[in-house]
């Protein structure tokens, strides 16, 4: 069972200011809560396979690479017929609103 020392250390280190009878409550509710933990640790999971193995994801030979950067053009009728609906220009520039 935790002490009221360490709820009070625990208490300190989150910032929060507990009363007397908080510091009880709460010596209660995270014992109980480790006492979880301990009952989960000696659950028997050996024949369940994990979901997810981030080392072997990390390994594969695909992560790390890059994809080959590359331009695509588009036709210039399409690039034209943005340009005209476009609400405001400015010489070739267009013209947005400022968001700061």
């Amino acid at each position: 069972m935790i002490t009221k020392k360490e709820v009070q250390r625990i208490a300190k280190l989150a910032r929060l200011g507990i009363t007397k009878k908080e510091e009880e409550m709460f010596q209660k509710e995270l014992s109980s809560i480790l006492d979880y933990f301990i009952f989960l640790k000696k659950a028997d999971t050996s024949l369940v396979e994990p979901t997810f193995r981030p080392s072997e994801y990390f390994l594969k030979e695909e992560f790390g690479k890059t994809r080959e950067d590359r331009q695509e053009t588009q036709p210039a009728e399409k690039i034209n017929k943005l340009r005209d609906a476009f609400p405001e220009k400015e010489k070739d520039y267009l013209k947005v609103k400022s968001i700061l």
